[in-house]
């Protein structure tokens, strides 16, 4: 497992409707990747190579970005597999979220959780939610827009033109001072 692999496996999942193909031991391997980057970042600065250390780094962080895409890309196709009740495709990590899926779509009991996810949803439980402010107004996109940066170099975007978007306010200002956006009141 490389990057390499990653991106051609994020381009096949973007350019199919059905889940590509994957190895049972695809997460796994996954995970040995990360930890080997790590751990070669982590040598490469305790011998004082910075150039070296910065790659893995950049490596480390791509890889990271790919494999969230790639799961975002999947478990958007494992929902809609799972309302269609059609399961193929998955590794078994997957078909154990489909199956809690399922089981929340057809309102029966959820089926038992495995001893290794139990602690993590113990965790869950007792975090609590911090309550989400209500979003008082959301802006119509006029033209097509890149992404773009809120001052906390968070992304945005793309917009087409046409999307109803909520961003932040100091954003939606921005857009509409220069006439590609206008803003719409959300009553409560």
């Amino acid at each position: 497992m490389d990057i390499v692999k990653l991106r051609e496996l994020l381009e096949a999942e973007l350019s199919s409707q059905e889940l590509t193909e994957l190895d049972g031991e695809f997460y796994r391997e996954f995970d040995s990747l990360i930890k080997a980057l790590k751990l070669s970042a982590e040598s490469s600065r305790e011998r004082g190579e910075d150039v070296e250390e910065r790659l893995y780094l950049a490596q480390l962080s791509i890889a990271e970005k790919l494999m969230r895409e790639i799961i975002k890309i999947r478990l958007h196709k494992i929902v809609d597999l799972a309302v269609e009740g059609i399961p193929y495709g998955m590794t078994e990590e997957e078909r154990q979220i489909f199956t809690i899926l399922r089981a929340f779509i057809e309102r029966e009991e959820l089926p038992e959780v495995p001893e290794e996810a139990a602690g993590v949803q113990e965790e869950i439980r007792e975090i609590e939610t911090p309550k989400k402010k209500v979003p008082r107004e959301a802006y119509i996109i006029k033209v097509d827009l890149p992404r773009i940066l809120d001052p906390e170099l968070r992304e945005y975007g793309p917009f087409r033109a046409g999307d109803l978007v909520i961003i932040p306010g100091i954003l939606g200002k921005v857009l509409v001072e220069r006439e590609a956006a206008e803003r719409i009141r959300i009553a409560p």
